[in-house]
């Protein structure tokens, strides 16, 4: 395997810049996911790293030797699409083995390394189907499998999860992640969907219109999110944000544009009076508790183990998440009290504010 190292990368088209100078290291064996909403780039910058795409100005390492300018077959690296991009006309096997076929290797090896993947993937049964013959899973499975027998320094996977319906996918996850492992592969990973990044990634690096915007391991992202974006972007469902104005006294409140004072447990580093933003996460919200605020349902949502609840508090919609069941009715009013821990943002630069 090896390390990937951007390098204050850049690409535009034209005179338009789609990734603004971003560096990120992959170290060898690590699992690292580019993730952030539709146009951001992250789609972009994977295709740089598999050269499909030229790099406008910065670095591409790929186990330490500079590959700005090599092609995509000699970097080693082996790629999955979100549409599997499988051949047709070609069996499953057909399929895993062409690019070993394509590089003469011996067919003693190519049989080897077929079965050996079909064996990693659970595949061994289907070698002789085609891909019209198999399920969107099966599909996926096939084309991870042409990955693996090719025996890549780096796998690179471009949203390949998103064609699949919600159970496979989750299944999918899974299923990669424990490859990963088990293969101790260095891997470059895109995804919209934050729970993906979060349940499957060593690192993740959160971009945002073409720039990084934070890269730490999920619980670093989503216990201490470096600004405004990563807080909202990063946990489902979203934070909820409140505005207003700090006040000191015992305890220190924040006072909101409808007037609502919210005691605070803890404040953030900034002189009272001052506009903030304070985040809070729907499963800190409690139904209990000495500061308990009135608020009133708009919508009830029970999933079975949980309640989630969306109410108008301050003025505004806020998300909750209880573990108990919930007894009540659109319009009944509710107790909020925010007692987990609370985030603070400056509302001009939208970057964290320390408590």
């Amino acid at each position: 395997m090896a390390s990937v190292e951007v390098f204050n990368v850049r690409k535009s088209f034209g005179n338009f810049e789609v990734i603004h100078g971003v560096s990120i290291s992959v170290q060898d064996g690590e699992f690292v996911i580019l993730v952030g909403p539709s146009g951001c780039g992250k789609s972009t910058l994977l295709r740089m790293v598999a050269g499909l795409e030229s790099v406008t100005s910065g670095e591409l390492r790929i186990d330490g030797r500079v590959v700005n300018d090599v092609p995509p077959k000699e970097r080693d690296i082996a790629m999955v699409f979100q549409n599997y991009a499988l051949y047709p006309q070609m069996t499953v096997a057909k399929n895993m083995s062409f690019s070993l076929e394509l590089a003469r290797r011996p067919k003693d090896e190519i049989v080897e390394k077929v079965n050996k993947a079909a064996d990693i993937l659970g595949l061994k049964s289907l070698l002789e189907r085609y891909p019209r013959q198999l399920s969107g899973g099966q599909r996926q499975r096939v084309a991870m499998g042409r990955a693996i027998v090719r025996d890549p320094a780096v796998f690179l996977f471009d949203e390949p999860l998103s064609n699949l319906d919600a159970k496979l996918r989750v299944q999918m996850r899974a299923e990669i992640k424990a490859l990963q492992q088990r293969l101790q592969s260095t891997t470059l990973y895109v995804t919209h969907d934050q729970i993906e990044a979060m349940t499957m990634a060593d690192k993740i690096v959160v971009l945002h219109d073409g720039a990084v915007e934070q890269i730490g391991t999920p619980l670093e992202l989503y216990d201490r999110p470096a600004n405004l974006f990563v807080a909202g972007f990063i946990g489902s469902p979203a934070m909820n944000f409140i505005s207003g104005r700090l006040e000191g006294g015992q305890p220190p409140t924040l006072t909101t544009a409808s007037g609502v004072k919210i005691p605070l447990d803890t404040a953030p580093r900034v002189s009272a009076g001052s506009e903030i933003v304070m985040g809070v996460r729907p499963e800190h919200v409690s139904l209990r508790g000495p500061h308990a605020m009135p608020a009133q349902i708009i919508v009830i949502e029970p999933t079975g183990y949980e309640t989630q609840l969306i109410a108008k508090f301050a003025g505004q919609d806020i998300v909750c998440v209880f573990r108990e069941r919930l007894n009540g009715r659109p319009g009944d009013t509710v107790a909020l009290t925010f007692e987990g821990p609370l985030h603070f943002f400056d509302p001009q630069t939208g970057a964290a504010i320390t408590g």
